[in-house]
């Protein structure tokens, strides 16, 4: 993480701002992998007035090869920013601009501590086990940290995509994963 040499102001209006947002519905379905997941424009419709009656800012922007920074400002002249790369698995323009808007909606989550989750009146914890968002955005972030080959790395992306991974399926994959990162000494 970067930031000023101060955040004291930043951070008393981040904890206002945090007092003040509403938790972000989850409004939008990914057919795909059947699970629901808050939109770029869900979260900015919530954050913008919380943000701006805090003097709080940000913005964000591509950088490199499938990199995205995003930088909080406060109005005193504070800010935090940090910087990461995410691979997509579709190396095509329509890849490229679905990570930048992944990254896009995850880096503010993070950068502002959101609550995102699905409003379904508790019956989330009477479903079968699913693999989440969260979880697949951990795997990814693993595969795209391990030491694997690409075409290895192409085959993990593959068997996190596939519709009918079982959560078993998917602690496996995440075990040889975490089995592949490289060693710190």
């Amino acid at each position: 993480m970067n930031k000023s040499e101060s955040i004291k102001e930043l951070a008393t209006a981040l904890c206002a701002f945090q007092s003040e947002v509403e938790k972000i519905k989850k409004t939008a379905t990914n057919p795909f992998f059947k699970s629901k997941y808050a939109t770029l424009s869900d979260i900015l419709d919530v954050i913008r007035e919380p943000l701006a009656s805090n003097g709080l800012s940000f913005v964000q922007f591509p950088s490199g090869e499938y990199g995205l920074s995003t930088m909080l400002m406060h109005v005193s002249g504070e800010w935090l920013s940090e910087s990461y790369i995410m691979k997509p698995v579709k190396t095509d323009p329509q890849g490229a601009g679905s990570v930048i808007t992944y990254q896009r909606r995850y880096a503010l989550g993070a950068i502002l501590g959101l609550n995102i989750d699905v409003d379904d009146d508790a019956n989330a914890s009477s479903e079968k086990d699913e693999i989440t968002v969260a979880q697949l955005g951990f795997a990814e972030e693993l595969v795209r940290k391990s030491t694997l080959d690409e075409d290895k790395k192409e085959r993990a992306y593959k068997a996190l995509a596939d519709k009918d991974l079982s959560l078993a399926g998917y602690q496996a994959i995440v075990n040889k994963l975490k089995d592949a990162q490289p060693k710190k000494y």
